[in-house]
């Protein structure tokens, strides 16, 4: 590739990011205001919001990510639609476990680790029935796409609508 092929490359790779960081803050919005009944789901699939610490800015990051409960808790999949490398939340997870997760109006802080191989040959099949995609992100990748399990760590927590105000006796 010249020189200026590999530029226009970077600027589309650059302009798509920016396009995905858009939608992305734009779900967000409408989740976190409507409580999850805009943004809440995918294809009928509920999604959740995971709010991490960045791990080369300790910055806030939150993407919303389809998931599944399993007994008590919640089960999503690093999958970053099959790209040789694993999405930017779970490399903050690993460097941090604790975060937070917003699921309709409830706030929970969790714990995050990867799935046991017992734990993935149980859930892969309920994962890739939730979403048939998993397994053309599988097949697309050589990198094996790991399961990430969410255990709460404290008491759960409601969100307030925009502009409420909480009433203390």
């Amino acid at each position: 590739m010249t020189q200026t092929g590999s530029a226009v490359g970077r600027q589309e790779s650059s302009i798509g990011k920016r396009a995905e960081s858009f939608f992305v803050k734009v779900q967000v919005f409408l989740y976190r205001l409507s409580g999850g009944s805009i943004a809440g789901t995918f294809r009928g699939i509920p999604i959740l919001l995971l709010t991490t610490m960045g791990r080369k800015t300790g910055t806030k990051r939150t993407k919303p990510l389809i998931y599944l409960m399993d007994n008590d808790q919640m089960v999503l999949v690093a999958s970053h639609g099959g790209t040789p490398t694993h999405p930017s939340w779970w490399r903050n997870l690993q460097q941090t476990p604790h975060a937070e997760i917003q699921i309709k109006r409830t706030l929970q802080q969790v714990e995050a680790r990867e799935a046991t191989l017992e734990e993935r040959e149980r859930l892969w099949p309920k994962l890739v029935a939730l979403y048939p995609d998993y397994e053309t992100y599988q097949k697309r990748t050589t990198r094996i796409i790991p399961i990430v399990l969410l255990q709460r760590t404290n008491s759960i927590a409601p969100v307030g609508l925009p502009g409420e105000t909480s009433q203390h006796s």
